[in-house]
């Protein structure tokens, strides 16, 4: 009798559990302070998209070229510069330090944009 009724209590446990809705993703839990990541901006019908964004100290900004003409990702104080990306090419810099980062493209200067970095 013991052993069936701590099955049942076993089983009434799992039920519960499986049955309580979402269960949160433990495995999807805050990275590591020194880890960094990686947001993405598109570069397209001769626009960086977004054309704003805010990240946090040690973030690293992908810039993909999605337009069928070259584009340069130029920084205002020239602290990154890209060479001329081709069709789907990428250029990255990590952002280390707070502050605003304007940018451009250097073959079309009416191309502008920010990086915000907090």
């Amino acid at each position: 009798m013991m052993k069936t009724r701590a099955r049942m209590s076993g089983v009434a446990i799992l039920l519960a559990v499986l049955t309580a809705g979402p269960m949160p993703n433990i495995l999807a839990a805050t990275p590591p302070a020194n880890s960094s990541s990686e947001v993405a901006v598109k570069i397209d019908n001769f626009s960086f998209s977004p054309a704003t964004i805010t990240v946090p100290a040690g973030t690293t900004v992908r810039w993909t070229n999605r337009d069928d003409i070259p584009h340069t990702v130029v920084s205002d104080d020239k602290v990154f510069k890209s060479k001329a990306l081709d069709t789907d090419e990428a250029f990255t810099y990590t952002f280390t330090k707070p502050g605003t980062y304007g940018y451009f493209c250097s073959i079309h200067p009416k191309m502008i944009a920010k990086v915000v970095v907090q």
